[in-house]
């Protein structure tokens, strides 16, 4: 696992497919462009982090803290984000098809234009989420809590 202290520049030698990235601390991080795909992010923190046009496709993001992230035009096609906090994150353009948001929190998060096809939703905290022309084909929202959508 990569060790990076609250100080500590990010080594971008250490961003690459399948990294161990599990519990570190990437608040405001510049990852855009970054290929993360099949990563292990698992509770990490990537508070405001810059993943604009990143790669995160199948990459284990669950219990990850996302909040005020910004993954315009990202690929998170088939990554695990249940459980993860999501509020007011930008997800305009990504896509999230066959994604795993089971059970994560989505207050005021931003996703018009979304690929969400076939997404797992189930148990997902959406209030105040922006949808406007997401893909939710094929999507599971069973017991999801979508109330006051915008």
């Amino acid at each position: 696992m990569v060790e990076l202290g609250p100080e500590e520049p990010i080594d971008h030698s250490d961003i690459y497919e399948g990294a161990d990235l599990s519990g570190v601390d990437l608040h405001s991080a510049d990852l855009s462009a970054a290929e993360l795909s099949g990563a292990d992010l698992s509770g990490a923190v990537l508070s405001k982090a810059l993943c604009v046009d990143a790669d995160f496709s199948g990459a284990d993001l669950s219990g990850a803290t996302l909040t005020r992230a910004s993954f315009r035009d990202a690929d998170l096609s088939g990554a695990d984000l249940t459980g993860a906090s999501l509020n007011k994150a930008n997800f305009c353009g990504a896509d999230l098809s066959a994604a795993d948001l089971s059970d994560a929190s989505l207050t005021c998060a931003n996703l018009p234009k979304a690929n969400l096809t076939n997404a797992e939703l189930s148990g997902a905290k959406c209030p105040a989420a922006d949808f406007e022309d997401a893909d939710l084909t094929g999507a599971n929202v069973s017991d999801a809590i979508l109330l006051h959508e915008k």
